[in-house]
This record gives structure tokens, C-alpha cells and sequence, in this order.
């Protein structure tokens, strides 16, 4: 078994060694013991791709040269450095010290209260569990995922506002870079905050405070504000549509059925954006290639809709 803990291990050594996590908490059911060094260097990896990912949205960067592209690289980049850390000499440490906490260097007591030092590594593998689902439950991976995950709630936007789905989609797509970027807390959970829908001073939910790049007098300025969050996308795309339907701002916005660009001029007139390239960011999107493919495979069955509660 030992030989199976170890070979696990070796596939832990990319960025994709998220996806072995389940592999090794099978192995880890029948030599617990083995499998520790091993979980908690996965701790730490996740860990530390956390701590970058925080570090990266505190850097204002330069918006000139900004784009999904490279933060896309830049984020897999990120999740091999972590991974990479971690596994070099002693790491920063995180893994030796749960190592030591629960037992994994008295050999002895672990072997004699083998149930009790078992479910004190299950309490690791779902403290892992969460600090994965806090990363990457959110993130989809391509414009096609994001239209699956996000379609069932736009459709309900959509109906309540008079709009087309597309052109909600292409909103939160705009906002978030296909879900690839919110608000978030500080222990860098999402806030869900799909829309970019900031908390004024009438809003008493829950918020974040995050930097913005805000446009005052044709220049990008950055600034730091409060933002909506939410428990789940739903509650998002809820209050998104109770937000245009019941400001008269946004009146022009409405009822515009499949006419993405007047919808999207509409939010602009009611001061939704400071960008002025707003409205056409919005049609582009909706129009775009990658956003008609994944409607069109949505609406033909070819992908099934598979919303986040």
C-alpha cells in the first residue's frame, strides 16, 4: 500500500494534482499513516496557491495591458508554484507542523490508537476538502462551462427583466471574466457577486472590500469599495434583476427582448458603469463565437445545465 501512497504522490506534483486528491484519500483508507506527509503537503500546496491568488488581486497591474488571457497563465502558473513549493525541501513549513500536530511522528501512537489517529486525518483530508471547494467551486473552466452553470439562474433574470438570457450572460461574463474573477473575502471564499454590484449605503447584507478600477474623466483610476456577497450565484442573479427591475435608472434597460446592444446602452444611461467602451464590451461578448457555441449546445442538449445552489 505504501507503494500506492508513493505513486499518488508523484502524481501530486503539478498543478493537477487537485484532481488526485481522490485518489489519495482511497489510499489513504487503508495505510492512513503513509498517506499524512502526503495530505499535508497538499494542504500546504492549496494553501499556498490561496495566499498568491490573494496576492495577485491586491496588485493593480497595468489595465493597458490587462487581459483573460494572461490571467488565465497566470493563475496556472500560480497553481504550479504552489504545488512546486510545497514540495521542495521542508516547503514553508504548513506540512511538517500538521504532520507533528496530528501524530504523524510518534509511529508508535499512531499505530496503537490507529481509528483515533484515522479520523484525525479525515479531519485533514476535509479541512483539504474545503480549502479546494473555497478556490475552485466557482471557477469554471471555459465559456461553455460558465454558460452551463450559470444558464438555469439567467433564464430567470432574463424573464423578470424582459431581456434576452444572452444578454445577462454577457454581463456576468464581462464582470467576471466567465466566473474567473469576483469580490471575495479574505479567507478567499466568493462572494458570488456576479454583476459587480457594489454596497451602498442601503444595503445591510453581507460585503467585501476589494480594489476597483473605476473610470473618472476618461482615466482608469483604482480605487477601494464595498461589494455585494452573497451565499450562491441564485441569490446573485436574484438581486441583479430586483436591482434593474425596480430602479427607475434603469427603465431604458428593460424589455428590450434580444436587443443586447439597447439593453446594455440602457444600463450605461442609468450609470450601472463609469467605462465607457461598457455597452459595447457587453454586445461583443454576446455576439462573440465562444458565447453562441455554448448557447447552442446548451439549447440542443449537446450539454445538460448543472446550476450551483
Amino acid at each position: 500500500m505504501a507503494a500506492n501512497i508513493d505513486a499518488t504522490a508523484q502524481n501530486l506534483s503539478t498543478w493537477t494534482d487537485l484532481s488526485g486528491f481522490s485518489a489519495l484519500r482511497q489510499s489513504a483508507q487503508a495505510d492512513a499513516k503513509s498517506a499524512l506527509p502526503v495530505v499535508a503537503k497538499q494542504f500546504e500546496s492549496i494553501f499556498t496557491q490561496m495566499v498568491l491568488k490573494s496576492m495577485r488581486q491586491a496588485n493593480f497591474g497595468d489595465p493597458n495591458f490587462d487581459s483573460q488571457a494572461g490571467d488565465s497563465w497566470q493563475g496556472l502558473a500560480d497553481q504550479q508554484l504552489a504545488v512546486t513549493l510545497s514540495n521542495q525541501g521542508h516547503g514553508l513549513g504548513i506540512a511538517e507542523m500538521l504532520v507533528r500536530q496530528l501524530g504523524g511522528k510518534d509511529t508508535a501512537a499512531a499505530s496503537q490508537g490507529g481509528d483515533d489517529w484515522k479520523s484525525r486525518l479525515g479531519s485533514v483530508a476535509r479541512a483539504v476538502g474545503s480549502s479546494v471547494q473555497a478556490v475552485s467551486h466557482f471557477i469554471p473552466g471555459d465559456p461553455a462551462d460558465f454558460v452551463t452553470k450559470m444558464a438555469p439562474f439567467a433564464q430567470k433574470a432574463a424573464e423578470k427583466l424582459g431581456v434576452s438570457v444572452r444578454a445577462v450572460l454577457a454581463q456576468a461574463a464581462l464582470e467576471t471574466q466567465w466566473g474567473k474573477h469576483m469580490p471575495q473575502h479574505g479567507d478567499g471564499t466568493p462572494s458570488y457577486n456576479l454583476f459587480g454590484m457594489k454596497a451602498g449605503s442601503s444595503w445591510d447584507g453581507e460585503r467585501v472590500n476589494v480594489p476597483t478600477l473605476e473610470v473618472e474623466g476618461g482615466v482608469p483610476v483604482r480605487r477601494h469599495a464595498a461589494f455585494r456577497a452573497y451565499e450562491s450565484p441564485a441569490q446573485s442573479f436574484d438581486d441583479y434583476a430586483r436591482l434593474l427591475g425596480d430602479n427607475p435608472r434603469y427603465a431604458q434597460a428593460l424589455g428590450k427582448g434580444d436587443d443586447v446592444a439597447g439593453f446594455a446602452r440602457g444600463l450605461v444611461q442609468g450609470g450601472y458603469a463609469t467605462d465607457p467602451s461598457y455597452a459595447h464590451k457587453i454586445a461583443a461578448i454576446a455576439n462573440s463565437p465562444a458565447m453562441r457555441q455554448a448557447l447552442d449546445a446548451l439549447k440542443n442538449g449537446a450539454i445538460a445545465p448543472t446550476p450551483l445552489e
